[in-house]
């Protein structure tokens, strides 16, 4: 069912808000670290690293383990994400449902750490390529500065013609969470993934979002 909406655009984060991809990303990368002789649970991998691309991302692993990065670890980064693209993953639960159910007339955009080719990819997978036209964007692509920095959300609302105040953002990481919240838009701190730990509405509480939301029902609820 469409309902009405309270806000003039909406903004959604990707991985781990319609892609169930944190947690798998998130082991896989635990795995290879204690495969290399540096032990690390998924929980800590998404603790550590969760939102984070590019340098940061790397460097971040690189101060867990206290040491470079080894050899293999972009080769065997690369060879997980070209199964992961051919296969697919899991939506997170409701969320296809969820983007159909909104206005055609709804200005939305994705606006993710994610490269655009990974985006595009795993919504044609999920079955709802069509509902972001070519509003997706990448702090990787589209950006100087990607998440936490406000300029991804900003460029995304500027891109919609809708004033970022007037704007909700569905972001479930401290990391885009930061910079949801610093762009001036409703943030709502989204749980409803599987990589989400009991504590994870408090972290995302702690940054200043406006709603949690533990599921898409939420969702609509709190922008109806």
């Amino acid at each position: 069912m469409r309902f009405p909406m309270r806000f003039g655009a909406l903004i959604f984060d990707f991985d781990g808000v319609l892609l169930e991809s944190e947690y798998a990303g998130n082991k896989q990368i635990a795995d290879y670290l204690t495969g290399a002789g540096h032990p690390t649970t998924p929980e800590e991998s998404m603790a550590n690293f969760m939102g984070l691309a590019g340098g940061d991302f790397l460097a971040a692993i690189e101060r867990w383990i206290g040491r470079a990065l080894p050899d293999d670890f972009h080769a065997t980064r690369q060879a997980e994400d070209d199964r992961v693209m051919r296969e697919g993953l899991d939506a997170v639960a409701g969320a296809v449902a969820f983007v159909r159910s909104l206005p055609p007339e709804l200005p939305r955009a994705i606006a993710s750490s994610s490269t655009t080719r990974w985006i595009e990819r795993h919504l044609e997978h999920l079955g709802i390529r069509d509902a972001f036209g070519d509003k997706i964007f990448s702090g990787r692509e589209h950006v100087a500065r990607g998440k936490p920095a406000p300029d991804l959300y900003l460029h995304a609302a500027t891109a919609l013609g809708v004033d970022i105040r007037r704007t909700a953002i569905l972001e479930d990481s401290p990391v885009g969470a930061t910079g949801a919240v610093a762009s001036g838009a409703h943030v709502i701190g989204f749980c409803g993934g599987s990589h989400c730990a009991p504590d994870h509405a408090d972290r995302l509480r702690a940054i200043g979002v406006q709603d949690i939301a533990s599921s898409f029902d939420e969702v609509a609820r709190l922008i109806e």
